[in-house]
């Protein structure tokens, strides 16, 4: 009996040594690929659109992103427009966030290069384009974190502010920003 335990132990032992283990990716064990998933998700990450203003459209300081914020790019180049409460459902809000994230998405790739490096969706800043009497701006933001947590899985749960704005520049119904940490 006390050799089956020590057995059970030393097994035990190794197994939680060898499950710590990153790969060569730095990708965890038990971790989603997440270039695989968005191909899961029919969602092609295409080049994000050039700022239009003297900014950037990402910073990295450190291990932080801080991404500016995106509008609803539609796969043929033009954004979404209008203002909830009058203009678009809550429905047609959520997918315009939705848009927005595979926007910021786009970015946040073109400034580390793989997103497999994202340790964490950090804070998210969502901002609707709203009729003075809509009061269901984080519905319309879930569109944008709903996929996060899609592609990343916990890592994609965040910190989050959903706001109502009497309006957004070119009439875009959402603005979103977000911080990511990524790995060293």
């Amino acid at each position: 009996m006390k050799k089956l335990i020590a057995v059970f132990v030393i097994s035990l032992m190794l197994f939680s040594c060898t499950g710590s283990q990153g790969n060569s990716s730095g990708m965890q064990e038990g971790d989603n690929d997440v270039e695989e998933r968005l191909k899961e998700l029919g969602i092609e990450l295409g080049e994000p659109s050039p700022p239009i203003a003297n900014y950037v459209k990402a910073v990295r300081t450190n291990n932080l992103v801080f991404l500016s914020g995106h509008g609803p790019d539609k796969p043929d180049g033009t954004l979404v427009r209008g203002k909830l409460g009058s203009d678009l459902t809550i429905e047609e809000g959520q997918e315009a966030a939705r848009l927005t994230a595979i926007s910021a998405l786009a970015s946040l790739k073109q400034e580390i290069g793989d997103l497999n490096k994202v340790e964490r969706v950090v804070k998210v800043m969502g901002m609707v384009n709203a009729e003075p009497d809509f009061t269901e701006h984080s519905q319309v933001i879930n569109g944008f974190s709903d996929l996060m947590v899609e592609v990343f899985g916990e890592k994609g749960k965040h910190a989050r502010a959903a706001v109502g704005m009497g309006s957004l520049p070119g009439n875009i119904p959402v603005e979103i920003e977000m911080i990511v940490e990524i790995e060293d």
